[in-house]
């Protein structure tokens, strides 16, 4: 039975996403004869192919990555095993990827297949100068990269890297795939980006799972599948807020649903569905009994298996119609239909420009980024699950920690989502703003949260060898790495020397006007104000803390360069980015170096909230630390009758004794 699961597992999942793939085209015209330079039936049908291979090798490859990582042990065979079928699924990915690349060049220029030269320096151009054609190839050439890493890469702590490469192999994908040219275009390619990734690593992971029965024996196989049932919850959770999002984006009104792609829609949602419900039945019934009975229970492991073959054949049918979708001309709302004639914010931005700004509108315009969203909510919870887990076991956590780490979570969604969010794409002044917050206002209210120290409390360590969330932070915290960039001199440094670098480089015309940009800004500046703060006033652990009166110093030190930097903004005279804030055609608010003007108006002035506080916490916790010594130096007085001090005086008594005899 277990080999044949191990056969019937992957072939039926390929056969009914063929089929669903088959159907899915053939109801919404996927494949249909195109009016104009028609490429013929085998472009037409090998390129959503093609596409559906790229999505199944991408799922083994980083389903089988994500276990390696976080579920399985590098001391068992088990581990080896996993990273043969990213290795292999990584192969068909690049293979997959080339053909698509290869597909999607003869669908876009109707060009006959052709051995001759012309042929050769057409298709090399439409790979290497055209953005479509750009695309597929870095994914090839990523796909590639990652086949060789998984055979020659096995070092636990490197294969953290070869996963993200893996993931990143997605990007281009996501940014030229059907969420493409519509309106709210970074909204799409979040959303779509979010569903790949999800929907990879769940797919993958039961693939893995799969493959690898024979190497799981005994309670092994519950170890692991209880972990990659954690994995698939989160990994599920993400892909149907994801997927909710692409779907409102792409329909545009409730009436789409009747369209050929809102039905095709409607049937991945309800496989999406029957999947969710096949999570729950296997986490709340499956594994627990087998963790009751052991996996000697004969007839619960058998029908778990043939349970695992339906699921697969499930996520077979939402994986073709996936690709269906992505082929199927996307409703059209009455009344939406592409105007003639755009504003010079739309043809920058891909945004309509919003209303006037006013004080309300910080709290009535929301443009939702769901990777922060996401990590918002993801934070929270677990917070909170930590929380709920020392509480059950009768440990205490003071309670303002988890009021300020809600605090931080809350800000950091507002600032990346909230009013700031859409009015900093086209004012500088409120972009800075957003900037002040993120490096300075929400590091204060997450720092004192102490995360590290909560999940160290919170989470059980691993004994088999392999690596939890508690194992990975543990490794982060105590790198090399780590430790230099926690020094509080490095942290001051990257605080206040980034802004300098990212203002006055190209940086900040890439993080303006690219999407990948933007989210790279935000982490870079949450990360270095969290940096800084952490060597202020954290309280979990770090290699070396400064004493308190040089903390003093270096706060002053830092605001000062800070101050400095927002008076060089204000008083400069030239636009920082001429060709975006200053080509949005506004009729409305300061002109573009007038704003700019006041956006260094805001780093100099409000920076210094939050180094109020930041001055007050850290003379409250220096005068904590006085008390403290104090107290020590007092129960040690009782506990020795006061030996120090004795012997401190004799030592002054012999002393005055020689002194005495030498005159």
């Amino acid at each position: 039975m277990l080999r044949l699961t191990r056969v019937l597992g992957p072939a039926a999942l390929l056969l009914f996403a063929i089929v669903a793939l088959v159907a899915g085209l053939n109801f919404g015209g996927g494949a249909a004869p195109q009016l104009l330079q028609d490429p013929g039936a085998v472009v037409r049908w090998g390129l959503p192919v093609s596409k559906l291979f790229v999505n199944l090798g991408a799922a083994a490859m980083i389903g089988a990555l994500v276990l390696s990582c976080f579920a399985l042990s590098p001391k068992q065979p088990e581990f080896n095993a996993a990273l043969d079928v990213a290795a292999a699924g990584a192969a068909v990915f690049t293979v997959a990827a080339a053909f698509t690349g290869f597909f999607t060049y003869l669908s876009v220029t109707g060009a006959a297949l052709s051995l001759d030269a012309q042929f050769g320096a057409s298709l090399s151009q439409f790979l290497t100068q055209i953005e479509l054609g750009q695309a597929w190839l870095i994914t090839t050439l990523v796909g590639a990269a990652v086949t060789v890493l998984c055979f020659a890469v096995r070092n636990h702590t490197l294969l953290v890297f070869v996963t993200v490469l893996a993931v990143a192999a997605l990007i281009p994908m996501a940014q030229q795939g059907h969420a493409a040219g519509t309106a709210g275009h970074n909204a799409a390619v979040t959303s779509l980006g979010l569903h790949i990734a999800a929907a990879a690593a769940w797919l993958g992971g039961l693939i893995t799972v799969v493959v690898l029965r024979e190497k799981l024996v005994d309670r092994r196989l519950i170890t692991v599948l209880s972990r990659y049932s954690t994995v698939a919850l989160i990994a599920f959770l993400v892909l149907t807020i994801s997927g909710v999002g692409t779907s409102i984006l792409q329909l545009g009104s409730f009436e789409n649903l009747l369209s050929s792609y809102g039905f095709i829609l409607l049937a991945k949602v309800a496989a999406l569905i029957i999947l969710g419900i096949f999570g729950v039945i296997q986490r709340g019934y499956f594994i627990e009994r087998m963790q009751r009975a052991g996996v000697s229970a004969a007839s619960a492991v058998r029908w778990f298996w043939g349970f695992v073959v339906a699921e697969l054949a499930f996520m077979g049918i939402a994986s073709g119609l996936a690709v269906a979708l992505a082929r199927t001309p996307k409703p059209v709302t009455p009344g939406s239909e592409l105007t003639t004639t755009r504003t010079p914010a739309e043809l920058l931005t891909g945004e309509k420009l919003p209303p006037e700004l006013s004080f309300s509108r910080y709290f009535t315009e929301w443009n939702i980024d769901l990777i922060w969203l996401l990590a918002c909510s993801f934070g929270i919870f677990f917070y909170l699950a930590g929380v709920w887990r020392l509480s059950k076991r009768g440990d205490s956590w003071p309670i303002y920690r988890t009021v300020l780490w809600i605090a931080g979570m809350i800000a950091l969604f507002y600032v990346s989502s909230g009013g700031v969010a859409v009015y900093g794409t086209f004012l500088f002044s409120t972009h800075m703003l957003a900037h002040m917050a993120l490096t300075m206002a929400i590091p204060v209210l997450l720092v004192p949260g102490a995360p590290v120290t909560l999940a160290m409390r919170a989470i059980r360590p691993r004994k088999d060898g392999s690596r939890g969330p508690r194992e990975w932070i543990l490794l982060a915290v105590h790198s090399r790495f780590a430790s230099i960039i926690a020094n509080p001199i490095v942290a001051a440094v990257l605080f206040a020397g980034s802004l300098w670098v990212f203002y006055f480089s190209p940086l900040f015309s890439w993080a303006t006007t690219d999407h990948i940009g933007h989210q790279w800004m935000t982490v870079h500046f949450l990360i270095t104000g969290y940096l800084f703060v952490q060597s202020l006033i954290g309280i979990d652990p770090v290699p070396y803390r400064l004493p308190y009166p040089f903390r003093l110093l270096l706060l002053l030190g830092t605001m000062a360069f800070h101050a400095f930097f927002g008076l060089a903004i204000m008083t400069g005279t030239g636009l920082l980015l001429a060709d975006w804030y200053g080509a949005m055609g506004r009729d409305w608010g300061l002109d573009a170096i007038a704003d700019q003007q006041m956006g260094g108006g805001i780093a100099w002035s409000v920076g210094e909230i939050p180094t109020l506080a930041l001055a007050i916490t850290v003379a409250i916790q220096w005068s904590r630390s006085d008390a403290k010594e104090s107290k020590r130096s007092d129960r040690n007085a009782d506990r020795t009758h006061e030996a120090e001090l004795n012997a401190y005086n004799e030592n002054l008594a012999r002393i005055a004794e020689r002194d005495s005899a030498g005159r």
